[in-house]
């Protein structure tokens, strides 16, 4: 019998210290099954089972409705593009900026405090703010288009089909690239500087140091944030209600709109737990890679 297994089989009573550290957890755990685990539960077993009828019959009706749903299919398509847009821009635009803050100059403090600002803007604030900056008669980027000399026209960039998505993504791009910026700038603020001053004495350029030692070090950083990051988008829901409700048609419709819609203007209960469980098991295989490398670490 090897040794893992052999500490698997040997029970050991918890200490007094490791009994208090369960009893100062357990009401958070219980407030995370009420808020969370109730609703779950009620979702699946609705989506399989219509819990306000009369006749409680066990089917998979919604989930063959949803595998024929067209509608559903072009959500979770948009939902893709979206979330891959904006999880690559996010680290794109969070590595430059957190480079950029790591390093000591002067005021340094003052403009980290001035880029994270777009992530204190709740969603539903910034989508307005957007919708209003995106407006084709009164909105500040047409003013800036017009006076630049590109256009002359007015451009509907809320209400034309190719520009309704791109507009959006660019609207949460700026909302959210600090989530990511702030883990980054974490990990660049853990790598010793005596290895960048090691890396010049040998006559490494700074494309040099940050790819042998800025990027090979910060790549746990980058998972999770990347992990993180494509959860928090696949749940986005405000930004885009408030920019476009998923228009025009659906050419912004994603997932987590599709299933507010559903349940709230089509009351349809049971197809909408449909939905959210399938979305909710998606966004439970995107998390396995950090869920691993959380286990791997304990």
């Amino acid at each position: 019998m090897n040794k893992r297994r052999a500490r698997f089989l040997v029970f050991k009573a918890p200490s007094r210290q490791e009994l208090e550290g369960y009893a100062f957890v357990l009401p958070c755990v219980l407030m995370l099954l009420l808020v969370l685990g109730f609703p779950v539960t009620i979702a699946v077993l609705n989506s399989f089972t219509p819990l306000w009828s009369e006749a409680k019959t066990f089917t998979l009706e919604n989930y063959v409705k949803l595998a024929r749903d067209d509608l559903f299919w072009n959500a979770l398509s948009i939902t893709l593009r979206f979330v891959g847009s904006t999880v690559l821009l996010h680290l794109i635009v969070g590595l430059a900026v957190a480079v950029a803050l790591n390093a000591q100059i002067k005021g340094h403090r003052f403009f980290r405090v001035i880029a994270i600002l777009p992530w204190t803007v709740p969603d539903v604030i910034s989508g307005l703010i957007w919708r209003f900056m995106y407006n084709p008669t009164s909105g500040i980027i047409n003013d800036l288009v017009r006076s630049s000399g590109v256009t002359r026209s007015y451009i509907e960039w809320l209400a034309h089909p190719r520009l309704a998505l791109p507009s959006v993504i660019f609207s949460d791009v700026w909302r959210g690239y600090p989530f990511v910026m702030i883990i980054l700038l974490a990990g660049l603020q853990a790598i010793p500087r005596e290895l960048y001053e090691a890396a010049r004495v040998d006559g490494a350029t700074a494309f040099q140091e940050f790819r042998h030692i800025t990027i090979p070090l910060l790549k746990r950083m980058i998972i999770i944030s990347v992990a993180l990051d494509t959860i928090w988008q696949f749940r986005r829901f405000g930004l885009v209600y408030n920019m476009t409700f998923g228009g025009p048609g659906h050419v912004t419709e994603i997932l987590s709109l599709y299933v507010y819609k559903q349940y709230f203007r089509y009351f349809n209960f049971e197809y909408a737990s449909a939905v959210a469980v399938v979305m909710a098991v998606i966004m439970l295989i995107i998390s396995f890679p950090y869920v691993r490398m959380i286990v791997r670490r304990v």
